[in-house]
């Protein structure tokens, strides 16, 4: 467990006024060690405004993260956290949500970590709807490691271990999200940071499995990646922000549209058609082929979505967990370890 210098960063165990928390709060004394211009700080940044405000003292919060760059996290926050191994920040956060469930869990990870070794864990905790909140950094490379291609990385994308450019096909995080049928999915970007703090927001007020895919900058071995989403110049054409109930629409002079031909998403013109034929979102749809469109829309032949693409409501794995456990007390009475650990197949070896 993450402490800072001699646990500086521990919370106070006593229980602070929630109303008085502010971001200075939340910040300690650790050195913040990630390179100067790295999109880590913006996402570090936003998150202590986002904190004071989900409702929990600080001793109620824990971060968990793997290995990489975006996994120092857990040491800049004055709240509990675990620095845990590579891939794996998922299934500690899903047994540390079981054990008390009264902890707003996050688990901070990256786009080799969580989407490579991870990749499984990360499924899982999606399809089981665990109460976590994930950030996942994608700036499409490993950036602690010195820059070799990660799952994320564009086809072709010449590095340190792909010199003649990479022949994986890149995974799509909000597509595997959305397949595992994760009950929130949304994408922002560091360098939007009123955008980023909306969508944080809005993941820490969903119970359940949040899955939060930030466009990040890797200043060193990668610099400039999601400059065509961000930059003011471009970023009109090259993304679109979806909005729940609205059409699809943007453009620098929001003349442009996303209609459906059939299941293929296309841009139109304004003028010729009107915002009735457009594609209109609705995050809330149980079902996820909406979703799932959206999540495959990619530059340069469609403008990519940012927001959230989906926001459903659906039972928590640990209440179900413990729903389970309780009814089977009831049904069964309390356990007896002793007569457990004793019951089948047992011998004694002298």
């Amino acid at each position: 467990m993450t402490g800072g210098r001699g646990h500086r960063n521990a919370p106070n165990m006593v229980a602070e006024s929630l109303s008085v928390l502010s971001a200075k709060d939340f910040a300690n004394d650790v050195d913040v060690r990630w390179c100067p211009g790295c999109g880590d700080y913006s996402i570090l940044a936003q998150m202590k405004k986002v904190l004071p405000e989900i409702g929990a003292p600080k001793e109620k919060i824990v971060f968990v993260s793997g290995i990489g760059c975006s996994s120092r996290f857990p040491y800049y926050l004055s709240t509990y956290g675990f620095h845990t191994i590579h891939g794996r920040a998922p299934a500690i956060a899903t047994g540390l949500k079981i054990a008390n469930p009264d902890l707003s869990v996050w688990v901070i990870t990256g786009d080799g970590d969580g989407l490579s070794i991870g990749g499984n864990h990360l499924m899982h905790a999606l399809r089981r709807n665990v109460d976590l909140k994930i950030i996942l950094f994608n700036n499409r490379i490993y950036g602690l490691t010195k820059g070799q291609y990660s799952p994320t990385s564009k086809l072709g994308h010449k590095t340190k271990s792909t010199p003649f450019g990479s022949l994986d096909r890149p995974i799509s995080a909000l597509t595997l999200a959305i397949a595992a049928e994760a009950t929130f999915v949304a994408r922002t970007a560091d360098r939007n940071p009123k955008h980023l703090t909306e969508v944080l927001r809005r993941a820490a007020a969903h119970k359940g499995a949040a899955f939060v895919e930030v466009y990040q900058d890797c200043v060193v071995f990668n610099k400039g990646e999601f400059d065509y989403s961000v930059d003011k110049d471009v970023k009109d054409e090259t993304t679109v922000y979806i909005e729940h109930g609205k059409p699809l629409v943007f453009g620098k002079n929001r003349d442009k549209g996303i209609r459906l031909r059939g299941h293929e998403p296309e841009v139109v013109a304004l003028a010729d058609v009107g915002e009735d034929d457009l594609l209109f979102h609705d995050e809330k749809c149980p079902d996820t082929v909406l979703a799932h469109i959206l999540s495959r829309m990619a530059q340069p032949l469609l403008p990519e979505p940012m927001g959230v693409l989906r926001a459903i409501s659906e039972p928590t794995y640990e209440q179900q967990v413990v729903a389970q456990v309780e009814q089977t007390v009831r049904d069964f009475g309390p356990g007896d370890l002793n007569k457990l650990y004793n019951s089948g197949d047992t011998w004694t070896v002298k």
